[in-house]
């Protein structure tokens, strides 16, 4: 396979294709099939724990073998790293920038830190994990010394062309990269806390549970929503960019990057071939002479963009492109985000397991043969599964034995015993899992012992008769050779080296990374050299290109620093008393908390125009002594075009505002400001960050740290710096993918959806019988709140030893008498007259889905 020819310079630049690799075969899968450049976990700190992964004794053999190729290798740190991991992950990143590894793909705004103090110049990408949704995200990361951010999955095309308008206005820009295809996390990453709620496996620390793959029910003002088949609500289809691909070219993108580092060497050989196909023919077909011309349907293997009725969930494939995509891996394909949101396509809802290509329904059972109207190929050797609508059970499924045409209807027989017909229906979805042609094609790509992709080298000729024939050769990376030849130049009789003879002298480089790109030939006259000798120098070519580009990357690397340099000093303890934080979600729990004596209040309402409302009602409470402060939270998301939020946020006038995203750091930098757990703050370094370079008052302490994690946040930092949640139902999802709007109206979005989110009290049931409330914000933004509160009370005497001094509480759908009952036990708990075991007891009785001890206390309490 050879790789993209050369094509006139325009300013349209290219963008690379990143490719996942979580074991050697699928590092050599990305690289035989078109990868521009890996990335890939080690052993430690990587939001893919499950991964097979290499281990640091792999990366100079990797590293080398990547660079041999022309390919980059990125490893990802894309985890929150812990106060007490902090000088591993030093070592472990100084063993990764010795390696000549290409770049890190970091998330925690510590480690960032750390890496530009160990090396100046060290490439840094900020993970999506950071959930840079803006281009004060970008301008934040520019800060950190990133030289690359990944966007959100959630920003649209449009979002994505404006926030290259605003860095390039702002000169603030970095290069952007997108992920264009694989799984989509319902949940922003980097803000999903679903699997540190119910088990306390984080997804910040890479040992996400996929609860969103898992079925739910829809209660909608207690009564259960008939959806019928519809029962993974918070699963969406599969990102395939491939029908954007245009589109994300021509927004300037730098990087478009695969999804994928736990699936097979297949999928990667696979998924990476498609982009890579369709990638050269979509830069081929823009730097045309006339690029304005319109895209014909197809384009290097580019369909033109689905109607509404083709896309997503039950559609029939034909194009070999889309049908390779759907045989790789499947829940669906939809353009995700790109386009806009679109609630009633991102999400089918009818499984959340991967499928294939829809085969079409059964029609009839007879005589040991299923008859299926067809909606694509099949034949002997595919492997299908027949879907009832119940993909949490066990599902019939096994090989086709034979297949009779009959028009457009096929009569499949299958293997004795293969699978019971009794279970299958007439109208059952049949689904094709496995196509063992295509993936012995697949596997044929990247299991030889050659190079099967070829990068293009550019070579020019010179020479002049009595002197030696000079070739340089060039690759895309910038790497280039000079040859001489041993023989001098001589006279042509017959045969002289025009162009059509060099070409094919320096053409054959089969069995070797390269092809021949362009070759320019600058001979003026017939000249003659022997073949020998032309093979001898083209030999020598490869071998000296394959030398330079395996030579490893050499980063400055200081060796007489350490991340013990950018810890914060300490200062003495607050000599005050404990204080009581409470966050309230609606007026009514407002008064109730201003009641109970409450002088530190938080708001987080739906309607910030609420918040004016709110502010005046604290004012009002000036008898209390002292005067209660309010605080006010703007949305957890911000995106372009959303600054009206944070204005209306702002126009309550509350004594501060609890920030929550880089677009608030900037738009709240004259006010009073908190940072709440959003900010990810796990270790001194991040604290410091926040606290020196933005001045924030507190931090709150992030929600996957446990006790012992607590602690040693606090030993190692001020803790006048921090406060610490100690009660609240956790938010588990928070979401771009509006439950309401899907599932509870027909509308696609706010425009049209008839905002059920304002008429109506939903919850989501799990597998387990718990209700999870589901709340929108102005954003139309969902958080699932976990349906039982958790709480740290049994801890608060420790932290307070430590010297914590501020404590946090949440409410979200309480009464006011359980919000005043709640508030007075803590209160309570804070001045000693109960103790952390007592007040777990009372509240378990108190409250009908009970309490449970909650991520701090996980680890603490399995040790």
């Amino acid at each position: 396979m050879k790789s993209d020819r050369p094509s006139p310079q325009l300013s349209l630049q290219r963008p690379e294709l990143l490719a996942p690799a979580g074991n050697w075969d699928c590092a050599k899968a990305a690289v035989e099939n078109g990868a521009d450049a890996i990335y890939f976990g080690l052993d430690r700190f990587n939001a893919r724990m499950r991964a097979e992964n290499f281990t640091e004794a792999d990366l100079p053999q990797l590293m080398k073998f990547l660079h041999r190729r022309g390919v980059k290798g990125y490893v990802t740190v894309n985890t929150l790293i812990f106060p007490k991991e902090l000088a591993e992950a030093q070592q472990y990143l100084r063993t990764i920038i010795a390696a000549g590894v290409d770049a890190v793909i970091a998330q925690d705004i510590g480690i960032c830190r750390l890496i530009r103090h160990l090396s100046p110049d060290f490439p840094i990408h900020a993970s999506t994990q950071m959930t840079i949704t803006s281009a004060a995200g970008v301008e934040f990361a520019k800060s950190l010394g990133c030289q690359l951010v990944v966007l959100a999955r959630e920003c649209s095309l449009k979002e994505i062309n404006k926030i290259q308008q605003q860095i390039a206005l702002q000169e603030t820009s970095l290069p952007l990269e997108v992920f264009v295809h694989g799984a989509l996390c319902v949940a922003y990453s980097g803000q999903c806390l679903t699997s540190e709620a119910l088990g306390g496996r984080s997804a910040n620390r890479g040992e996400c549970a996929q609860a969103c793959r898992m079925p739910y029910e829809l209660i909608a003002d207690g009564q259960v929503v008939n959806l019928s088949d519809r029962k993974y609500l918070l699963s969406p289809q599969d990102l395939a960019g491939l029908d954007v691909l245009p589109d994300l070219v021509k927004s300037g993108v730098t990087c478009l990057k695969i999804e994928g580092r736990l699936k097979a060497p297949e999928y990667v050989a696979n998924v990476t071939r498609v982009y890579r196909q369709a990638l050269d023919g979509v830069m081929e077909e823009l730097e045309r002479p006339n690029p304005l011309t319109p895209f014909p349907t197809s384009v290097g293997g580019i369909k033109a963009p689905l109607s509404v009725s083709e896309r997503g969930w039950g559609r029939g494939q034909s194009d070999q492109e889309h049908y390779n995509l759907e045989m790789a891996f499947s829940r669906g394909l939809y353009t995700g985000w790109f386009s806009g949101i679109n609630n009633q396509e991102l999400v089918h809802a009818r499984f959340g397991k991967k499928r294939g290509v829809y085969l079409g329904e059964v029609t009839r059972i007879h005589n040991e043969q299923v008859t299926v109207k067809l909606e694509a190929p099949v034949k002997p050797g595919n492997g299908i599964v027949f879907d009832c609508g119940h993909p949490e059970a066990k599902e019939e499924g096994g090989r086709v034995y034979a297949v009779v045409f009959k028009g457009k209807e096929a009569m499949l027989t299958f293997g004795r015993n293969d699978l019971n017909l009794r279970r299958v229906h007439i109208g059952d979805r049949i689904w094709k899992t496995s196509d063992p042609e295509l993936d012995k094609q697949v596997r044929q790509s990247f299991t030889g012992e050659n190079p099967q992709f070829q990068r293009p080298i550019n070579v020019e000729i010179y020479g002049e008769v009595g002197q030696p024939l000079i070739a340089i050769a060039r690759d895309r990376l910038g790497n280039i050779v000079q040859l001489e030849s041993a023989i001098s130049l001589v006279e042509a009789h017959t045969k002289p080296l025009d162009t059509d003879r060099l070409q094919e002298q320096f053409g054959r480089l089969g069995n070797t990374p390269f092809c021949l790109g362009t070759l320019t030939n600058h001979l003026s006259g017939n000249f003659m050299l022997p073949v020998s000798e032309l093979n001898r120098m083209r030999r020598e070519i490869v071998v000296q290109l394959e030398e330079l580009r395996s030579q490893s990357k050499r980063w400055q690397l200081h060796s007489d620093v350490s991340f013990q340099d950018l810890l914060p000093s300490s200062s003495p303890s607050s000599p005050l008393s404990p204080s009581l934080i409470v966050l309230v979600r609606n007026l009514k729990q407002l008064q109730a908390a201003l009641k109970a004596g409450v002088e530190t209040l938080y708001c987080e309402f739906e309607d910030p125009r609420t918040y004016r409302e709110a502010v005046q009602l604290v004012r009002q409470a000036g008898q209390q002594s002292p005067v209660p402060t309010i605080w006010v939270a703007p949305p957890r998301i911000t995106k372009p075009g959303e600054n009206w939020i944070l204005q209306q946020v702002r126009a309550s006038e509350a004594d501060g505002y609890l920030i929550r995203n880089y677009d608030q750091l900037q738009f709240f930098a004259a006010d009073r400001c908190i940072g709440d757990f959003s900010l990810n703050v796990a270790n001194p370094l991040t604290a410091d960050y926040f606290q020196q370079r933005f001045g924030l008052e507190r931090l709150t302490a992030s929600y996957d740290l446990n006790i012992n994690q607590l602690e040693d946040l606090l030993t190692s930092s001020p803790p006048q710096w921090f406060e610490v949640t100690i009660h609240q139902h956790i938010p588990m999802f928070h979401m771009e993918h509006c439950v309401f709007c899907a599932f509870l109206s027909t509308g696609t979005d706010y425009t049209n959806c008839g905002r059920p989110c304002e008429k109506q009290e939903v919850k989501l049931k799990d597998r387990v019988g718990s209700e999870h409330v589901l709340k929108a914000d102005v954003g139309c933004r969902n958080t699932v709140f976990n349906g039982t509160a958790q709480t740290g009370a049994e801890y608060v005497q420790r932290l307070i030893e430590l010297g914590l001094r501020n404590f946090r509480i949440e409410f979200v759908n309480e009464t006011p008498e359980q919000v005043s009952k709640t508030i007075h036990f803590y209160s309570q708990l804070l001045q000693g007259e109960i103790t952390g075991s007592q007040l777990w007891r009372e509240l378990k009785l108190q409250n009908q889905l009970g309490v449970t001890r909650g991520p701090m206390g996980v680890s603490a309490l399995r040790s």
